[in-house]
């Protein structure tokens, strides 16, 4: 794992060292999480626009299906 050195205020530091505590975990740890969380929607983003492309021209809009074409398979 890699180190990386961070600022901010020091009040909101010690806030966020508190609500960490307070929750049984550390800051270093919330701070992983929201790390791969912030990643993962970019990730996830990317994974949406895939299966929109893939659907585009697939998929009637607006238009009311006939029972046989619901039933279709």
């Amino acid at each position: 794992m890699k180190n990386i050195t961070l600022t901010a205020d020091e009040s909101l530091i010690e806030a966020a060292r508190r609500r960490a505590m307070a929750q049984n975990t550390t800051l270093n740890a919330e701070f992983r999480l929201w790390l791969a969380e912030y990643v993962g929607r970019e990730q996830q983003a990317a994974r949406a626009m895939r299966t929109v492309r893939e659907l585009a021209g697939k998929l009637r809009v607006g238009q009311t299906l006939t029972r046989d074409e619901m039933n279709e398979r």
